[in-house]
């Protein structure tokens, strides 16, 4: 019998009941679902790292022809995989357009995906196959950590949602309260072609946390206050194309007393332009206005009739390296825990395990930093399956994302920071302006100690867009 697809794909995220539906999918003869095969970090499911002749390595090199071995190894089933939006993106180019890959989306509510994933990082339980070996514990809700969640986690939906509308295609959706109904699950199978029908869903995996989320949160009514903020039905979102990064509207500064707004742009000068800000009208860094919404944006902006808004950006060279022994080098950055050690493996970037101790020499630094800027190229192109972290991307996409809220009045580089900033506060009214302090590089080895032709050329093919669009010249070459 000629199957109905070749294979399928349930896109799906962290916490929203994905390995519970894997689960009962395979309890159906003829469905083989095969985890999460393209994790950056293990194939299919935790400490597996080899599938149909592919390991890591040959994966990240050829993801698609794993899809092919998938597909072919089918043995007269339909194989599937989970995908999530963090994944490897050449996947999803593939997959989404093509009618022969059948498409489940799973969703829950990310508020409730976000706190069981808290639950599970500090309980250190992903899993639970008994209720009596359940952990708990309180967590405490983070505004701007729900906001990033939200800002990775929209675009992709609405991506998939356009994908299937232009190429006529349709999904089946599952709610995550739907997981648990056989009736469900059987019409799941007959979507994908199977003519098995089963009784109940899978019994191996018990549902963890079920106590409401006034239980599960410490700062419950501060959570409560903070989503009012939020914008959960688009109404403030432009009709016009989004650009592909978000704005990270609260990463915004803004001074509480003077019409001052600062967008930072990450690896780029931060604390120093805040330190600066601070002292303006002797209000204090801690007084500064941060984590606004888009609602209070807008309030603020209508409350500072004259303001001026700025951002402030760093030649490419120096972004790179600081960004580089900010978040790679050091091994403290949990958020970045998973790249630096796919760099390490897979792009073989020469840095330890741990954050390198004090005998960790100059020719060992340079060493790393041109394997972390050859990794940049290809993430940059799409070529990886690292995401497109914030702090790497062009300098030019990061604006153009904030510029689909608000577009900063003034883009000032570093070297220009001295003069431009005081200019800025002048022209809101203030009068005795402090001098700005430059921003200290990171890292145990100056930047002047490793650079030279060949990573600068490195970097000129990987920014391009920064090095045109923003007339920046060679590192050695710049003023100041």
């Amino acid at each position: 019998m000629t199957r109905k697809f070749d294979a399928f794909v349930l896109f799906a995220e962290m916490r929203t009941g994905s390995n519970y539906l894997e689960d009962s999918l395979n309890n159906f003869p003829d469905i083989n679902c095969l985890g999460e095969v393209y994790n950056p970090t293990f194939l299919g499911h935790h400490n597996t790292f080899e599938m149909y002749g592919y390991d890591m390595d040959k994966r990240e090199q050829d993801p698609l022809g794993l899809l092919e071995a998938i597909i072919e190894n089918a043995d007269g089933g339909i194989p599937g995989f989970r995908l999530f939006h963090d994944h490897d993106d050449r996947v999803v180019e593939r997959v989404l357009p093509d009618p022969r890959i059948a498409k489940v989306i799973l969703t829950r509510n990310p508020l409730d995906s976000y706190v069981s994933r808290k639950i599970a990082s500090a309980t250190g339980q992903w899993r639970l196959t008994d209720m009596k070996h359940a952990k708990t514990a309180k967590i405490r809700f983070d505004t701007p950590e729900f906001g990033e969640l939200l800002d990775a986690l929209l675009p992709f939906q609405e991506r998939l949602r356009q994908g299937l509308q232009k190429t006529g295609q349709v999904a089946f959706q599952v709610r995550y309260e739907d997981i648990n109904d056989p009736e469900m699950l059987n019409g799941l199978a007959a979507f994908l072609g199977s003519d098995e029908r089963v009784d109940a869903t899978s019994k191996k995996l018990k549902k963890q946390n079920p106590a409401p989320l006034r239980d599960k949160v410490e700062n419950y009514d501060e959570m409560v206050s903070a989503l009012s903020d939020l914008d959960r039905f688009g109404l403030d979102r432009s009709p016009e194309l989004e650009p592909e990064r978000a704005a990270q509207v609260p990463n915004f500064v803004a001074h509480p007393t003077l019409g001052l707004l600062f967008c930072p742009i990450k690896g780029a000068p931060e604390n120093s332009v805040l330190n600066w800000m601070g002292e303006l009208g002797s209000v204090g860094k801690d007084a500064l206005i941060r984590k606004m919404s888009q609602k209070k944006l807008r309030q603020w902006m209508k409350d500072n009739t004259g303001f001026r808004s700025f951002t402030v950006l760093r030649h490419p060279v120096a972004r790179a390296y600081c960004v580089f022994n900010r978040f790679i080098l050091p091994d403290d950055r949990p958020a970045y825990a998973d790249p630096r050690k796919t760099l390490r493996q897979r792009y073989k970037v020469p840095m330890p395990n741990k954050a390198p101790g004090p005998d960790w020499s100059e020719a060992e630094q340079k060493a790393a930093f041109q394997g972390f800027i050859g990794f940049l190229k290809g993430n940059l192109a799409g070529q990886t399956s690292v995401r497109v972290d914030q702090a790497w991307a062009t300098q030019t996409a990061i604006l153009q994302g904030i510029s689909s809220v608000m577009v900063p009045q003034a883009v000032i580089h570093e070297e220009q920071m001295k003069e431009a900033l005081p200019a800025l506060a002048r022209q809101v009214g203030v009068e005795d302006v402090p001098e700005v302090v430059g921003e200290a590089m990171p890292g145990a080895h100056t930047l002047k100690s490793v650079y030279d032709g060949k990573i600068e050329q490195a970097l000129i093919d990987t920014y391009r867009r920064d090095y045109i669009g923003f007339g920046f010249p060679r590192w050695n070459k710049r003023p100041g």
